[in-house]
């Protein structure tokens, strides 16, 4: 039978009633947490006394103004007393003679959390016998009573502490249970290491956080168990640690390709406490945060300054053309009326690539199959290139969709494949590798034979304007795709290698939702926009129930197990959002869309990027079927 926390406590509290002893426990703050009716009896409190959060001190000073010690002359100053020695509490045992004239023992034990356990019994009748003896036992030697009477009493002190050791060892075992099951229930790895960098404490969390890592770590170094690339990353902040001061790192892992945040708080016996978490997502969607405001930035400033410059290359323009109308002109002026024109149309096509770059290009992640995209990628890239440059493409990616921005994509390898083709001359071979990163990242490395990047292009090759290419190069391709990169919280390297030039692109793994054309869950709590998305899902083929709030799509999930897919707005009508509906599915739950017209940098939108793919608003079919169809894969 299972019994509820009620139930619990009341059959707990008809237990202590039951027993002859009067008990208390107070908590750290001195207030009373529990007591049992003999405590109430052997006292004769009033019930405000022995009600949960009573303080110690009130009680005692009830008991003082009432004669239970006798005569107290200063009752302020003997109640201070008390209370520090409550304060400073230590295990104990001592017999004492009320004012009544009985006698009681006191036993008292501390508390792993705080606070102590105190339990009073009443031995009167047992000194009672001890005085009978005493007045019977002429024939005894007043030695042997003694020996028996000191006997008793430290049988007595014996059995309490022993209780008290006792209580003390499963309220300790209780807490070190609840504080590793707290642990292990967090998203993070907790640990303690010594001061010889030895664990002496871990959850098994470590392998979650930085994959490939084992679960038991009590006795190895921490160096032993990160690697050296890790340990030489926080090594820094452990050292701090050690020294005395709280430190916070964020490393990545090379060997999970994992970003990781490390926070460091020292002990006061030389060790240091560790937190550790993965904070890869976060790292990408602050990335591409951080370039959006960047890029929005850059517009406001390049804005005003372009308008001016285009005004001036038109009136530039303008000129030159009456100029070269004019018949009286020498002929050698042509020429250069025809090179001011050319300049200031460079120039137009210059600010219309500035603006292209700092301009408003949200990106529209949908389900892409990587092969299609890679095989769309060479019919534009191999007519550009010379006869004897050959374009090699080694795809190593898992054949499911996953979700990109393939048209932003597809430009950026183009813009690396050209710049590769100038690198290469007439001759050469270049290279695309995609490849998985222990399911974090879909990398792309582009290589040449050509004569690699220059120590000044490895430094400023990201920086707007820099070229090697002389007047042909505007300096922006590479800015370009650095900003595309950084936008969808990728990241973009430039590298040497033996034989040339090495572009190293990442971009987040995030697997697309499976096609499908089954049942759809609709949750949506505005009735007209509901009505369209239906009819939207309607024709592409779907079956469509529908919901208003989480609490409802939960419910309907769980009684129909027929339900292919979910789309979710993430603000619905009471207090659970799409967000809270997501994290309720289980693993075996369908897939989940989230679609929101909430800003990129919201704290909602940024966590919702973790949990599913995101639509935003507004959207059309087209939009919705890049996510969900197989037709919308195969177009990819």
């Amino acid at each position: 039978m299972q019994f509820n926390d009620t139930q619990t406590s009341a059959m707990t509290a008809a237990g202590l009633n039951l027993i002859a002893q009067a008990l208390t426990i107070y908590d750290a703050d001195l207030r009373l947490v529990l007591c049992n009716a003999p405590f109430q009896q052997m006292f004769n409190l009033p019930s405000a006394f022995v009600t949960p959060g009573a303080t110690f001190q009130e009680t005692i000073t009830h008991l003082a103004k009432a004669g239970e010690y006798g005569d107290v002359p200063d009752v302020d100053a003997f109640v201070a007393e008390r209370v520090v020695q409550a304060r400073a509490f230590e295990p104990h045992y001592m017999e004492r003679t009320r004012a009544n004239g009985r006698t009681i023992s006191v036993e008292g034990s501390p508390l792993p959390q705080g606070g102590w356990v105190t339990v009073y019994t009443d031995i009167s009748r047992t000194k009672q016998q001890e005085a009978l003896l005493r007045a019977r036992s002429d024939a005894l030697s007043g030695q042997v009573i003694a020996h028996a009477e000191e006997l008793a009493a430290t049988n007595r002190e014996l059995a309490a502490m022993n209780s008290a050791l006792e209580e003390a060892k499963r309220q300790l075992t209780l807490s070190e249970a609840r504080t590793r099951l707290t642990t292990e229930m967090m998203p993070a790895h907790i640990a303690h290491v010594d001061a010889q960098g030895r664990y002496t404490y871990s959850n098994r969390r470590l392998s979650a956080v930085m994959p490939g890592r084992p679960t038991e770590l009590v006795g190895h170094t921490i160096r032993e168990i990160l690697g050296p690339q890790a340990h030489d990353s926080i090594t820094p902040s452990l050292t701090q640690a050690y020294a005395g001061k709280q430190s916070i790192v964020e490393f990545t892992d090379e060997a999970s390709a994992r970003r990781i945040r490390g926070a460091f708080t020292p002990d006061h016996n030389g060790g240091v406490y560790i937190l550790s978490m993965d904070v890869t997502e976060e790292t990408q969607n602050r990335t591409a945060l951080q370039q959006t405001r960047r890029r929005e930035s850059a517009a406001q400033v390049i804005s005003g300054l372009a308008h001016d410059f285009s005004n001036l290359l038109t009136i530039i323009l303008g000129l030159q053309s009456r100029l070269g109308r004019i018949d009286a002109l020498p002929a050698a002026a042509g020429p250069l009326i025809e090179g001011t024109l050319a300049a200031a149309r460079r120039g137009g096509t210059l600010l219309s690539t500035i603006a292209d770059m700092t301009g408003a290009r949200p990106l529209r992640p949908t389900a892409t199959m990587i092969d299609c995209m890679l095989s769309d990628l060479s019919l534009l890239a191999k007519p550009t290139l010379p006869k004897a440059v050959e374009l090699r493409i080694n795809n190593r990616m898992p054949d499911h969709p996953v979700l990109l921005d393939s048209g932003l994509l597809q430009d950026g390898l183009l813009n690396l494949i050209l710049n590769a083709r100038d690198a290469c001359g007439m001759a050469g071979v270049i290279t695309l590798e995609v490849r998985l990163v222990h399911d974090t990242w879909i990398e792309f490395i582009l290589q040449d034979d050509g004569p690699g990047f220059s120590p000044s292009a490895l430094e400023h090759g990201f920086a707007p304007f820099f070229t090697t290419k002389g007047a042909e190069g505007s300096g922006l391709g590479l800015p370009m795709v650095y900003d595309m990169t950084k936008s969808a919280g990728g990241d973009l390297r430039l590298s040497n290698t033996p034989t040339g030039a090495q572009v190293t692109m990442r971009l987040p793994y995030r697997i697309a939702v499976p096609a499908t054309t089954g049942l759809v869950l609709l949750v949506e709590d505005a009735d007209d926009l509901r009505a369209l998305v239906r009819d939207m899902l309607m024709g592409m083929g779907h079956s469509v129930i529908e919901a208003s709030s989480a609490d409802e799509a939960t419910a309907l999930l769980a009684d129909l197990s027929d339900i292919s897919l979910v789309l979710s707005d993430i603000q619905l009508v009471g207090e659970a959002t799409g967000l809270d509906l997501a994290q309720r599915l289980g693993p075996d739950a369908p897939p989940m869309v989230l679609m929101t017209s909430l800003p990129a940098d919201d704290p909602l939108f940024l966590k919702a990027q973790t949990l599913a793919p995101v639509l935003r608003k507004p959207f059309d079919v087209k939009d919705l079927t890049a996510l969900i169809t197989p037709e919308g894969m195969a177009a990819q």
